[in-house]
């Protein structure tokens, strides 16, 4: 068993996302997605279903046709197949837990 350190290592000066694998399995995997203050992420389908759980900062979250503030320690859940979209008010740090790509 490995441990792991969520809020260990941050670096949000790449101006990208940056996903570190945290679990893997044959039915969901959980990631750590580290997003830099005022990174968009345009809304998009994607084929699989996730939980966020933000652990560090702020956003704006769109699912569908509808948006969410979310902060530290607010959660969701996205449907596969749903539209979403994320627009970082602050330097955003998140748990994340998702079925596998259906296509694979």
């Amino acid at each position: 068993m490995d441990v792991f350190s969520f809020l260990s290592d941050l670096n949000f000066s790449t101006g990208q996302p940056e996903l570190k694998n945290i679990f893997f399995s044959p039915n969901f995997n959980i990631v750590r997605i580290i997003l830099p203050k005022g990174l968009e992420i345009s809304p998009h389908p994607e084929p699989n279903a996730i939980f966020f759980l933000v652990i560090e900062g702020s956003g704006i979250f769109t699912i569908g046709n509808d948006t969410f503030e979310m902060n530290k320690h607010d959660s969701l859940f996205v449907k596969a197949g749903e539209i979403r979209g994320i627009k970082c008010l602050e330097n955003l740090v998140l748990l994340g837990a998702r079925d596998l790509d259906p296509m694979l």
